[in-house]
């Protein structure tokens, strides 16, 4: 009982915290889909929901949370994280670290990354080679209240072939590591249906693939597509039959073309996305994740980091740039996704001044991590303010419109009518 106790005391206190209404008073909200303040900003907090905003007629026994001189707008997300890793050039630390440490690793970054205003994540694949499916257990430990982090949707090992993006062990003596389907290391259709239905098993309620060789692994190419069109297209429909859907890491023309083709929902990265890709993304409804701000923190580091890396790098960071032009443009749907931690996880808003920098506006950008995140999601309970949503809600000191760099020192935080952060500095 003694193990119990403690548990029970963590949820009575969340729900007690939930249980009185809250009155948040700001100068303003935003409207993230115009880009307009409103004024007032009055919103009523009641069972994690937004009940009624300006409301003329308030419960009693109510408890004001005084936002003077701050704008409230919906909690951000983040489509593109991994929250069990860090980058310091390498990643040589994640043969050394168990599934505990890793964990250990995940809630300490996941917290960061709450604290920044970002209340939804999506966990795009853990780096530790583990069994264990990490974000999986940070996801159920931050829905039952037990740990301060965003809400994720975990992914689970990310699927890939032997001696690809995805794998692990790649670098190292052969024999010495042996990853199969559980890993997420698949050679042929079968294989790809067992590690999908292993994540799915196990709690992934997303699916990460790797269709093209990466920048910060050891293969030779940054492009080159790696599973090949029948498995792309394998994954996709296992993982449909489940109602899950698939997130494809793609750096190469042809195997962005490829994955589109094969039905995935979202592209990350897209560095040398071409003119027929940017038409298949429009016509199929694919989502681009451009994961565009991490090229700063990579080049602060570029010395560090091994030849071949270093190399991939200097290479494909520009390119990206361009064709991310390109795919705003085209009007590509887009969606907020960082990397971390190549962004360092907390500091997540950086990716805003990035999109900015590529041609799309600070209204544009802010959609990017709201609305347009949330479609792609097929979440209708989050991503603005309004009344009957979710009361994920942040504060800043100014309006993001005019100064989006406002979003990087985010002051309050509330996650399901909760209060993280209130700084009132």
């Amino acid at each position: 009982m003694k193990h119990i106790f403690p548990l029970f005391l963590i949820l009575l206190v969340t729900f007690s915290v939930q249980a009185q209404p809250k009155l948040l008073k700001a100068d303003a909200y935003l409207d993230v889909r115009t880009g307009a303040l409103i004024t007032p900003a009055n919103l009523l907090i009641e069972d994690g929901l937004i009940t009624s905003i300006n409301p003329k007629v308030l419960p009693e026994n109510v408890e004001v949370i005084d936002l003077t001189g701050q704008i409230l707008l919906p909690g951000l997300m983040d489509m593109h994280v991994h929250l069990d890793a860090e980058f310091k050039g390498n990643w040589d630390y994640t043969l050394k670290e168990s599934a505990s440490q890793g964990t250990v690793r995940a809630m300490v970054n996941a917290k960061k990354t709450l604290l920044a205003g970002f209340t939804t994540v999506r966990s795009i694949g853990q780096v530790h080679l583990t069994p264990e499916l990490i974000d999986v257990a940070i996801a159920e430990a931050s829905d039952k209240g037990l740990i301060i982090a965003p809400r994720i949707i975990p992914s689970g090992h990310m699927i890939s072939i032997s001696g690809g993006h995805g794998d692990l062990s790649l670098g190292l003596a052969e024999g010495l590591v042996n990853l199969g389907p559980k890993d997420g290391i698949i050679n042929g259709k079968f294989e790809a249906i067992e590690a999908v239905r292993y994540q799915i098993k196990h709690g992934a309620k997303f699916i990460k693939i790797h269709a093209t060789a990466g920048v910060l692994s050891m293969e030779d190419e940054v492009g080159a597509q790696q599973l090949s069109d029948e498995e792309m297209k394998t994954i996709v429909e296992e993982a449909s039959r489940h109602h899950i859907k698939v997130a494809a890491h793609a750096h190469g023309t042809e195997g962005i073309i490829a994955a589109i083709n094969a039905g995935v929902y979202s592209i990350e990265h897209g560095s040398l996305l071409d003119d027929e890709g940017i038409r298949l993304m429009k016509e199929k409804g694919v989502y681009l994740v451009p994961t565009s701000g991490l090229s700063a923190t990579i080049n602060e580091m570029i010395d560090k980091m091994h030849p071949v890396l270093a190399r991939k790098a200097t290479y494909v960071l520009p390119l990206a740039k361009q064709n991310l032009r390109k795919a705003i443009v085209s009007g590509v749907k887009i969606a907020f996704g960082t990397d971390t931690p190549i962004i360092p996880h907390g500091k997540n808003a950086l990716e805003f001044s990035a999109l900015i920098d590529c041609g799309m506006s600070a209204t544009d950008a802010i959609k990017t991590a709201t609305i347009n995140t949330a479609e792609m999601l097929g979440l209708s309970d989050r991503g603005e303010l309004k009344e009957g949503l979710l009361a994920d809600i942040i504060a800043v000191n100014s309006n993001p419109i005019n100064d989006i760099k406002t979003l990087e020192n985010v002051r309050f935080v509330m996650k399901h009518g909760v209060v993280y952060k209130k700084d009132d500095k």
